[in-house]
């Protein structure tokens, strides 16, 4: 009988019972109030007055009129830069011990994202909430001792003046509790090698030595992890070699364009969580099996706002027009996209994140991930969003029996006027005209705004089959192997030349 996993498991479902009623609504009111009370007294707070809106009747109202909207560029000119200079108390009381480095999809340069300690102590609460809400999926009592595999970016953070950098996963993981670190994989040493590829090394090296119930990272660099641990111990499947692995935790991106080419590696089923830890904060996780929507955590140092995301509120370098309409948890609708904007215990204020959401559930809080502000395909009024397009790539999937882990595309203009011109990243073998037939039927389906626009401007769909490598190879020369990186969906004009030209010299 697994005594600990049993001891465990009676835990976290007493636990669980005992957290388990909330009021998403209420925990807003309270985390916009506490957020407002604790950054009165920085320089922020006093330049919006934080006193006066706190003694408003309608707190949320009086927030969103006196404090505009910022994306990073702006609060970091404004605000965040001050803190590189060795200023306090700017946008939050005191310092910041962390900055988190992110680049996310759209180049090479890192932006430089404060996080406090209030935040590491939000992002662990947050985790452990999660772990809670593991009660939900009803997993057997040994699952709760095995082994964690955490593949983020390295723990090996850099020291620079009187704080430490890296990306958010390396400080999460460099943060975890101690109680945690016998679950934990691949352990201090290995965590801290900074080359993705000699991390991935020493994985695979220590793989027989562990079991492992669990993995967390994002899919692609999860999927070239376990193909190389496959690969270099001659397995059929990831389950040979972790018979025991139960659950994999994904983050990042939509896991549905990975689905296919994920399992594969599979030996028998597995329990897919998907989470929502960005730079700025733990902001969802998928709470119960029903549905692989995510919870937003309302209750722990983040506040939310959500701006409908409609073509009048979206100024051409994709922030946010001033008299955008900011509605609270309490006002917004199901199935509806929005630009989430938080405030946060790292002294974010009405921040412009850059992602869409839409709630599928909103008296349980509950949002799916549409895409990216910049990365609607919106030329000639086509609306296409990175959900429509995960969609549309699946539909491919099952078609024809074949494997799309990574894609991108861009509108481009051709002699006879634009086209989407879509790259697809797979080893089978088709013909480019048949996908191109059904994927452009697809979307017809799926969007009315891409069936007008077809009508119209928008002349078809051209579509690329390359293999899945290049996109990796180009991550890998742009970015940064691993860690956070993530492939662009959509591609501006001058990206996409380089990426098009990248793919010749391939």
């Amino acid at each position: 009988m697994h005594i600990l996993g049993s001891f465990i498991k009676g835990v976290i479902e007493v636990a669980d019972k005992v957290t388990g009623n909330d009021n998403p609504v209420e925990e807003q009111r309270e985390v916009l109030k506490s957020l407002l009370e604790k950054a009165s007294d920085t320089k922020f707070g006093k330049r919006y007055d934080f006193e006066n809106i706190l003694a408003a009747q309608n707190v949320h109202k009086e927030y969103t009129k006196s404090v505009p909207y910022f994306d990073y560029n702006k609060i970091n000119e404004h605000w965040w830069s001050q803190l590189h200079k060795g200023e306090t108390d700017v946008t939050w009381p005191g310092n910041s011990d962390y900055f988190a480095l992110s680049s996310g999809t759209t180049g090479k340069t890192s932006k430089r994202i404060p996080v406090t300690k209030d935040m590491i102590e939000a992002i662990r609460s947050a985790g452990i909430k999660q772990v809670l809400a593991l009660n939900n999926f009803d997993l057997p009592p040994d699952f709760f001792e095995k082994g964690i595999l955490m593949l983020g970016s390295s723990t090996d953070l850099v020291e620079k003046d009187d704080h430490l950098e890296g990306e958010i996963s390396g400080i999460s993981a460099s943060n975890i509790p101690g109680w945690f670190r016998g679950y934990y994989k691949p352990g201090k040493e290995i965590s801290e090698i900074d080359d993705w590829d000699d991390r991935v090394a020493k994985i695979v090296e220590k793989a027989p030595d562990w079991d492992i119930g669990a993995i967390s990272g994002i899919p692609s660099w999860i999927e070239l992890m376990l193909k190389e641990v496959i690969k270099q111990h001659q397995l059929k499947n990831i389950h040979e070699i972790w018979p025991n692995l139960q659950v994999y935790t994904s983050g990042g991106v939509a896991f549905g364009p990975y689905e296919k080419s994920f399992m594969a590696l599979m030996g028998k089923p597995i329990t897919v969580i998907d989470t929502y830890l960005a730079s700025e904060g733990f902001i969802a996780f998928q709470s119960r099996p029903e549905t692989d929507a995510m919870k937003l955590v309302t209750d722990n140092g983040i506040y939310f706002e959500f701006i409908p995301f409609l073509p009048e509120y979206i100024n051409e370098d994709g922030s946010l027009s001033e008299d955008a309409p900011s509605l609270s948890l309490s006002e917004v609708k199901e199935n509806e996209d929005y630009v989430l904007v938080i405030s946060t215990v790292s002294g974010a204020w009405r921040y412009m994140i850059g992602d869409t959401i839409e709630f599928t559930d909103v008296e349980r809080a509950e949002i799916k991930i549409t895409g990216r502000t910049k990365f609607f395909l919106n030329t000639v009024g086509s609306q296409l969003s990175v959900n429509k397009m995960d969609d549309a790539v699946q539909h491919l999937e099952s078609k024809f029996d074949m494997k799309i882990p990574e894609y991108t595309l861009s509108a481009k203009k051709f002699d006879d006027g634009f086209y989407h011109s879509w790259y697809l990243g797979t080893t089978s073998t088709i013909n480019e005209a048949e996908v191109f037939s059904e994927l452009d039927d697809f979307l017809k389906d799926a969007n009315k705004n891409y069936k007008v626009a077809r009508s119209k401007a928008l002349k078809g769909v051209k579509v690329n089959l390359v293999s899945p490598d290049v996109f990796y190879d180009w991550n890998d020369e742009n970015k940064k192997k691993g860690g956070q990186v993530k492939m662009e969906r959509v591609m501006g004009e001058d990206k996409f030349k380089d990426w098009e030209e990248f793919v010749r010299q391939r």
